[in-house]
């Protein structure tokens, strides 16, 4: 009788919905839909989000259910689309892969469940298979992003490479992490620095109808005291689909004498649609940092995304040169995490600490060829007034920063400008492997002669010249031995001292000559624990040696590095 009930219910609204949707127009295609709770009742006042998911997630319109539960929109596009749900006292809900054609209206049914009904449901006996937890145990190698040893609760791991795909669906997704790690892969990170142990925790809390948040924090004790924080606040509710709202706190004791580092980062972004095929993505970041004394910035950053067809999309972005540690990521725990490592360098110019960094300009056209390759085509413009320069070695310059805990130091190696341009192309050949191949034509800072340390004209040697450069990538699953591999080799023609196309490094997830992560699950264990072994710049290349007092100085691109600890994911 219950039974009976609902779907007389759910005609009925139906019948309502129909009546008030406008028909669709020629050549588009209309959405037409249902809020319901699990009793059947439709829900009145639920906040209704429409995603293109052939635009790249772009948010096409913004609704509110009726008295009947109802909503509608048309002059839709034809082609694939989500429908996210959320509603005060329920939880969100998403209809991923909605069709939508031509001359048609679509019909959906969305069921919001509440926290009672989904405990309810898990009390209930099915014939389905049942799903296993997704609690994780994972061996880091440092506090970024990449984990060298995991415990999945789920029997047949998923590819997480960053370049295997975006965000998991909400069900399978961790929702905690808490890592215990050694090492890094950025030599001057300032919430990692190297043979200092720390304990980061990273945690993704749902605000119902206020959306998301995610919060990261990390604390070494080993080396001096060292602690920060970092939060992301995403009322829509998914990664770059919407407002952000980003929070990074930081401070550290370095050096034998106690300096103290201080940072702080603000930063929010705002998302606009304009019109059918645009949209936009602005906003601004304060950055607050310093040792001895602090320097400050505003820096203001914006991206227009133009879709043309379903095929063709184009690009225009302004942003703070060098990108950030989450630039690009899309694991929402793994981007709290990277943001503990989002302050700029400070460098040291004529007795007073400056800041890293410019700006970066960039077009971009991308074409999808088929479901799963891509080609990409950008030309750009880097500027920098200060780019660091890393090093190893003693510092025989005043103004090489040493890292107290390592042989490596920075150096301000003055101001560059360069235009560029990048190709590069990915193909997910199958769930188990992808490839990626870019070009790339940019500026870097390069030695025009021998490069010395002995007196003030150190900065008279280092030129700015624009380079060649070929990278591949892959990454790969084994499926009968389960071993992931994510592997990257960038050759660059002529001697570079700082990088060369930051941002397509970053987008693309290379680095500098070689980089090499392992995963594998290990044996007897159902695939619940994995070993990952991640190096930078495995074969040292890259090395210029500055000529001084001592011949051990180089400077280099990136240093060889290994990182290595343990987490916990649940």
């Amino acid at each position: 009788m219950r039974s009976i009930c609902r779907t007389l219910c759910w005609t009925t609204v139906l019948v309502a919905v129909l009546a008030v949707s406008a028909p669709a127009k020629q050549g588009y295609g209309s959405l037409s839909g249902v809020v319901l709770d699990p009793s059947g009742m439709p829900q009145m006042g639920a906040s209704v989000w429409l995603i293109s998911e052939d635009a790249s997630g772009k948010i096409i319109s913004q609704l509110l259910s009726n008295q009947d539960g109802g909503f509608t929109t048309d002059h839709l596009k034809p082609g694939k689309y989500a429908v996210r749900v959320s509603l005060a006292g329920f939880l969100p809900t998403i209809e991923r892969h909605i069709a939508v054609m031509a001359d048609l209206t679509t019909l959906l049914r969305v069921q919001v469940d509440s926290l009672f009904s989904s405990l309810d449901t898990l009390r209930r006996k099915s014939d389905a298979p049942v799903e296993t937890d997704d609690w994780k145990w994972v061996l880091r190698s440092s506090a970024a992003t990449r984990p060298i040893l995991q415990w999945s609760g789920d029997s047949e791991p998923s590819l997480s490479l960053s370049t295997m795909g975006g965000e998991l669906p909400k069900t399978q997704r961790p929702r905690g992490l808490i890592q215990v790690t050694n090492g890094t892969l950025r030599p001057w990170s300032p919430s990692s620095l190297p043979d200092s142990p720390a304990t980061t925790v990273s945690y993704d809390q749902q605000l119902g109808n206020m959306g998301r948040v995610l919060l990261a924090g990390q604390m070494s004790v080993e080396r001096g005291p060292s602690g920060a924080f970092a939060s992301v606040w995403l009322p829509s509710g998914t990664l770059e689909r919407g407002p952000e709202t980003i929070f990074v706190m930081h401070q550290t004791k370095v050096g034998p004498e106690g300096v103290m580092f201080q940072g702080l980062r603000f930063d929010h972004t705002e998302q606009l649609t304009l019109g059918d095929h645009l949209s936009l993505r602005a906003g601004a970041e304060y950055l607050r940092v310093g040792m001895i004394s602090s320097v400050s910035a505003l820096r203001p950053h914006g991206q227009l995304d133009a879709t043309f067809s379903p095929t063709w999309t184009a690009s225009m972005i302004v942003a703070a040169n060098p990108p950030s540690a989450d630039w690009g990521q899309t694991d929402p725990l793994q981007t709290a995490v990277a943001a503990l490592d989002s302050l700029p360098a400070v460098l040291f110019r004529d007795g007073r600490p400056v800041l890293e960094g410019g700006w970066h300009e960039e077009i971009a056209v991308k074409h999808k060829l088929t479901g799963r390759s891509t080609v990409e085509a950008a030309g750009f413009h880097d500027a920098a007034r200060h780019q660091a320069i890393f090093g190893s070695g003693p510092a025989a310059n005043p103004e090489f920063i040493q890292n107290t805990f390592s042989s490596a130091f920075l150096y301000d190696g003055g101001g560059t400008s360069s235009w560029g341009t990048r190709v590069a192309y990915r193909n997910k050949i199958s769930d188990n492997l992808e490839i990626a191949a870019i070009y790339a034509w940019a500026g870097a800072l390069s030695p025009s002669g021998d490069v010395s340390s002995a007196g003030p004209d150190l900065r008279d040697s280092i030129v700015t010249q624009n380079h060649h450069s070929v990278a591949g990538q892959i990454s790969a699953k084994i499926p009968r031995a389960k071993t992931q591999i994510e592997a990257s080799y960038k050759w660059i023609s002529g001697t570079t001292l700082s990088r060369l196309d930051a941002f397509g490094e970053a987008a693309y997830q290379v680095d500098p000559n070689l980089r090499l992560s392992i995963r594998q699950p290990l044996p007897g264990l159902n695939g619940r624990w994995e070993a990952l072994a991640d190096f930078s710049n495995l074969l040292a290349q890259g090395y210029v040696t500055v000529n001084g007092q001592d011949s051990r100085m180089l400077f280099v691109p990136v240093l060889r590095s290994f990182r290595g600890g343990v987490s916990f994911q649940f």
